[in-house]
């Protein structure tokens, strides 16, 4: 590579459970630059958790956050005129923006009303290993064993 690697921006973490990776979250979740209202969001969300589980929010989003977080992927190569799709082992912190992003995009297709019982009830599913954030994550694995046998093409 010409250029150095950009250097890794050190997030605050939240005022309420402090914590980085509840901000990384939360400014994924972020529409059009309004973090205020993304923070009142995901903490209503976790309120709603709290209140419907009798549990800690924090911890049962931890949980469902590893119970979504993929660990390999597949990726796309071209050799020799044919498309192999290749497993290959994802790094830690994409596992994470992966997991998060995937969390975001199914809690806002979730049905219901308004964003944070969404959310809430996306959290809850994931910690019980249910869910569709977490049908993704089964289906990548599913992808990436089927092409298991390409393996070996690894980059």
């Amino acid at each position: 590579m010409r250029k150095r690697k950009p250097k890794k921006r050190i997030i605050q973490p939240d005022p309420r459970f402090n914590d980085q990776l509840v901000t990384q979250f939360v400014n994924n979740m972020m529409i059009q630059g309004k973090k205020s209202t993304a923070f009142q969001l995901f903490y209503n969300a976790m309120d709603i958790v709290a209140d419907k589980t009798k549990e800690d929010p924090h911890k049962l989003w931890k949980a469902a956050l590893n119970n979504v977080m993929p660990q390999v992927e597949v990726r796309s190569k071209r050799i020799g005129g044919a498309t192999f799709q290749i497993p290959t082992e994802i790094r830690p912190a994409r596992k994470v923006s992966i997991g998060m992003k995937w969390m975001i995009k199914f809690s806002r297709e979730r049905s219901g009303k308004g964003y944070a019982q969404k959310l809430a009830a996306e959290v809850m599913a994931a910690s019980k290993g249910e869910g569709a954030a977490v049908k993704r994550k089964e289906d990548t694995h599913r992808m990436a064993e089927a092409n298991r046998a390409f393996a070996h093409f690894r980059v």
